[in-house]
């Protein structure tokens, strides 16, 4: 981990005079500022005396517990986070500790690595709050999200708000713009964060067994049926479950679902009996829900159940000056993946990224830098090395003397590029089916046949 900002100060608060000094020793070589406390009595008058952004303190202690202190800095403390560590780990130790506001929860004996990593994603979140609140600026990617626009930082503030309630949430935005990221970032951010996350891709699922992949079924429910199994809402009891592409369930699971979502239970595919689930649902969709309510595509009531609380993901487009925040990240992270030097981008190249319409959004800016990075022999990524259809894309602004056939295909090749040459999903984006797409795919520009 790269050294951190000096203004990160952090306070360790163990009754081991050992453990004191080993985890100072480690945090402080990297870049942080370090006090101590062996004592909840002495770390209340550190808090007192100096502001502190993270706390990180051992769970069983003489007298004042951890969790005393996770308390008091939760009660008292609006800017400081706090995490615990312990050696006497149990399930409920860690669900007590989270939901009295501890951001973490890691077991001794663990790595350097994994006490960073926490105390990492515990920084993480206290930037995210200060960024909101327009402080500080975050230096690095809240909830693995990156971006300094106006439209994303709302995403930010609506996910920290989001995260304190047990509302259901619908996520909506194009295809690649981060939804099931928004929606883990929601979970790990909330009281259940101790407990399971569960994503369910409702699209990728044949129709005919979401009802049993959901809610699980008895041996002998129907022909296949081997044994008994529990469902994705049964595995995430307690936690969370995210449903995407929920447009795609059909309307008889739409039934389903919305008793689920009424009375609390579910009933096993073969079963008379419901059982009584604990489990928060979050929904993402990239298609317009009102839109295919009004054509009787999607149930009205089901809409209004999962439409509590919405957060729109705007479309990379819109972000123009993170689409630079997002290549230089991706460029380190490849570079750091694959072992390269980390490359330069020029500022032709940039522009052109800036200028590209992303239809793939996030994810096709992702796949592109993690090719260049790949596959760029120089020190310095420059047009050239960009793809033939995102270097032509350049060019646009020159003239429109281009045919609609032209632009069509264009367009179609693009969106096929921006998903890795998926046709089901070029063809979801595209707003058509399969056999259409491959007629389009057979007629080059000047609309005559291949032959």
């Amino acid at each position: 981990m790269a050294a951190s900002s000096p203004k990160e100060r952090l306070l360790i608060v163990d009754d081991a005079l050992d453990t004191l000094e080993l985890l100072q020793r480690n945090l402080s070589s990297n870049g942080f500022q370090v006090c101590t406390a062996d004592s909840v009595a002495e770390a209340v008058r550190v808090l007192e005396s100096i502001s502190v952004d993270l706390v990180i303190t051992d769970f069983k202690m003489p007298g004042a517990s951890g969790l005393d202190l996770v308390r008091h800095v939760r009660e008292n403390l609006k800017d400081t986070e706090v995490m615990v560590i312990t050696g006497y780990p149990t399930v409920e130790g860690a669900v007590t500790a989270v939901k009295s506001g501890a951001e973490d929860y890691i077991t001794k004996p663990f790595t350097q690595e994994e006490l960073l990593s926490a105390v990492r994603r515990a920084l993480d979140k206290l930037r995210a709050k200060r960024l909101v609140r327009g402080g500080a600026q975050a230096a690095a990617p809240p909830f693995g999200l990156i971006g300094e626009s106006e439209s994303i930082r709302k995403v930010f503030d609506s996910i920290l708000k989001a995260a304190s309630t047990m509302a259901t949430i619908l996520i909506s935005g194009e295809s690649g713009t981060g939804k099931e990221l928004v929606a883990r970032a929601i979970h790990y951010r909330s009281p259940r964060a101790a407990s399971p996350f569960v994503a369910v891709n409702c699209g990728g699922i044949p129709q005919e067994l979401l009802e049993s992949e959901l809610f699980g079924h008895l041996k002998g429910a129907f022909t296949g049926a081997t044994e008994t199994r529990a469902g994705f809402f049964q595995t995430a009891d307690g936690g969370t479950i995210f449903l995407d592409e929920i447009s795609e369930m059909s309307l008889l699971m739409q039934v389903k679902l919305l008793r689920v979502l009424q009375d609390r239970e579910v009933r096993m595919v073969g079963s008379t009996r419901a059982k009584t689930i604990d489990v928060r649902i979050l929904a993402a969709t990239n298609k317009d829900l009102a839109g295919l309510v009004e054509k009787g595509g999607f149930r009205e009531d089901l809409f209004y159940r999962i439409n509590v609380i919405t957060i729109a993901l705007p479309p990379l487009r819109s972000r123009e000056d993170d689409v630079l925040l997002l290549t230089h990240h991706f460029i380190r992270k490849f570079s750091k993946e694959y072992g390269k030097p980390a490359r330069q981008i020029s500022e032709r190249a940039l522009q052109v990224l800036k200028d590209y319409p992303w239809p793939g959004n996030v994810r096709e800016l992702e796949n592109i830098i993690q090719r260049l990075v790949v596959m760029t022999d120089g020190d310095i990524i420059d047009v050239p090395d960009l793809p033939p259809l995102m270097r032509f894309s350049a060019l646009r602004g020159v003239g429109l003397r281009r045919t609609l056939a032209d632009a069509e295909a264009e367009y179609i090749q693009s969106v096929l590029a921006s998903v890795g040459g998926n046709r089901s999903r070029a063809a979801e984006i595209l707003d058509i089916d399969r056999k259409t797409l491959r007629k389009r795919l057979a007629h080059p520009a000047d609309g005559a046949p291949r032959k």
